[in-house]
């Protein structure tokens, strides 16, 4: 990340609130940008290793701007009208700010909000996203079936967190041959050094799950 770049787009995210208070897109845009940036300090581990989103340390979220980012999203829900793109990524990540722990987290709401997505914004991605909190709310094999339901998306074709997730689900489920393959493909599609080394220790976790033959 590029702290600076972020505090520049931060700063110009509540100018623009101030020039239009009216528009609830731009308070709900300001919203996902606070929220996502009070994680800063979690995100990375003593070694710059990345650290994943319910593995953090939520201590050191950053209370004040989290304050920030729900007043945001309730300013935009305030201002009504139709739930658009920004708005409905705000209230996902908003659940998982509200978690006090990771296993708090509303997985059935998050559903709920990327179904809302899909139909204002549809794309690959948002559907991954959605088949990923399907997992977590309904368990491996629902999450299975949603990611296998878009897995022949050319816009996916070798995308290296389509495998990533997979291998995680398949994991979960306890087919770890196949989760070890998909890790194997993850790994060796991303050229993104930190996103290897996460990916590698994904993969010393499979085999140290493996049952000995």
């Amino acid at each position: 990340m590029r702290t600076a770049l972020c505090d520049e787009a931060l700063r110009l995210g509540r100018i623009l609130a101030q020039l239009l208070p009216g528009e609830s897109e731009v308070h709900a845009l300001l919203a996902l940008m606070e929220l996502n940036a009070a994680r800063t300090a979690a995100r990375r581990g003593s070694k710059g290793e990345a650290i994943l989103l319910l593995d953090q340390n939520r201590a050191l979220w950053d209370e004040a701007q989290i304050h920030r980012g729900m007043t945001s999203l309730e300013h935009a829900e305030r201002l009504g009208g139709e739930a658009k793109y920004y708005r409905l990524q705000a209230a996902i990540v908003a659940c998982h700010m509200r978690a006090r722990t990771a296993e708090e987290t509303d997985w059935g709401r998050i559903v709920l909000l990327y179904d809302a997505l899909m139909q204002t914004a549809p794309s690959p991605i948002v559907a991954l996203n959605r088949a990923v909190a399907v997992g977590m709310a309904q368990g491996p094999a629902a999450g299975l079936n949603a990611l296998d339901a878009i897995a022949g998306d050319s816009a996916l074709t070798g995308y290296h967190l389509l495998h990533s997730v997979r291998g995680d689900l398949l994991m979960k489920m306890g087919n770890f041959t196949e989760a070890r393959e998909e890790i194997q493909r993850a790994i060796a599609m991303t050229q993104n050094l930190r996103e290897q080394e996460l990916l590698t220790e994904r993969l010393k976790q499979i085999e140290k799950a493996t049952p000995s033959s």
